[in-house]
């Protein structure tokens, strides 16, 4: 049964809908008129405000794909974040605003109910490890058919398991980032306050914006209604020399885009945003690890490479940084809980074996050491 208008999540406007279709004339003319609303209402980057303007239109299409990038907003207070956040997210499919202030139960609920865009502004949760309710939320809405399992009461008081589904687009302002580095490779982030604001921009809202939105989202809607069964994934999507996460991640968005140029750029952007990933990865103490077995096995000719020798090799380039030299116990550690290699004590010395060296060429490559 659908909702009563007067639902309170409607009533206050917390679920942005749609009144009815218009006419939306063409998808160029439409993704135009998008941009100009951003432009006026809202300082962003020239190339993030053409992919923000895309995202918009892939949030009323999302469900024609079976994955789906989220978009973040990030810097510090006072830089516009939040003001992104709504302007992009009044666009948006049955859009939602939640907080960091808010309780987790009502964000499930609601996105069960009307699988619609999250707006999430002050992300910036204590705790933001891979445990915490909202990053669960984040971590499986990207991929269709991954609902959140929670036990709700009945009204007979029993406790009963509930899948929620949360598969969706969603938008997130935040100062930081995340700690789980699967959870931040599923966005596309624009770093707010990075210049001087336009002076166009006004401080306060005009009330005319509600109406331009309304307006936008009613043409929105008939987009979905002419092309929703046509729109699929594009081979021609795909970027070659990047990982298979930033292809899945980016394929819906980019499939939308018609513009060869504006797609060039777009994956040239989404590239480079990959390589300086690939360039902090290297300096984790996982990669520094790997790189001196892979160095240990280079000078083992197919033999198994003692801890101790790859401790050394650790030390002598990275040591310092550590505040001394690490123990044999502590890169035996951080061989077997970080990078899961097995070792083998032999003669009261602790190896890893040949065997691994299959194991630790894959994750050279991986971390691009």
């Amino acid at each position: 049964m659908p909702y009563s208008p007067t639902n309170n999540l409607i009533a206050n406007e917390c679920v942005l809908l749609p009144s009815g279709p218009s006419e939306f004339f063409t998808k160029e003319e439409l993704i135009a008129d998008i941009e100009a609303y951003l432009h006026r209402y809202v300082d962003l980057s020239p190339l993030f405000a053409k992919i923000a303007s895309y995202y918009v239109l892939l949030t009323w299409v999302h469900d024609a794909f079976n994955e789906v990038p989220y978009l973040r907003l990030r810097g510090e207070y006072g830089t516009g974040k939040t003001r992104a956040l709504m302007t992009i997210g009044s666009l948006c499919y049955k859009a939602f605003s939640a907080s960091g202030a808010s309780t987790t139960s009502p964000i499930f609920h609601t996105l069960d109910a009307f699988g619609g865009t999250l707006l999430f502004d002050e992300a910036d949760l204590p705790y933001s490890d891979a445990r915490a309710d909202i990053v669960k939320i984040l971590n499986n809405g990207t991929v269709r058919g991954m609902p959140v399992l929670r036990t709700v009461v009945n009204r007979h008081r029993e406790f009963n398991p509930k899948a929620f589904k949360v598969f969706g687009p969603k938008i997130v302002a935040m100062r930081g980032s995340f700690d789980d580095r699967a959870l931040e490779s599923r966005f596309f982030t624009e770093e707010t306050g990075r210049s001087k604001l336009r002076a166009d921009i006004a401080i306060q809202l005009p009330d005319t914006m509600k109406a331009e939105a309304l307006a936008l989202r009613n043409r929105l809607l008939h987009f979905r209604f002419c092309n929703f069964f046509s729109i699929k994934a594009d081979p021609a999507a795909l970027m070659e020399g990047v990982e298979p996460r930033l292809n899945q991640t980016a394929a819906p968005l980019l499939s939308l885009i018609d513009d060869t140029a504006l797609r060039s750029e777009i994956q040239r952007a989404f590239v480079e945003e990959y390589q300086a990933t690939l360039a902090e990865q290297r300096e984790t103490v996982e990669a520094r690890i790997i790189k001196a077995i892979g160095d240990a096995f280079a000078s083992a000719d197919g033999a198994s490479v003692a801890l101790k020798d790859v401790a050394d090799r650790f030390n002598r380039e990275h040591g310092a940084e550590y505040g001394g030299p690490r123990s044999n116990r502590w890169i035996g550690h951080m061989v077997r809980t970080r990078l899961h290699l097995t070792t083998r004590k032999s003669v009261g010395v602790y190896a890893i074996p040949a065997t691994e060296k299959p194991k630790v060429e894959a994750l050279a490559a991986r971390f691009q050491v």
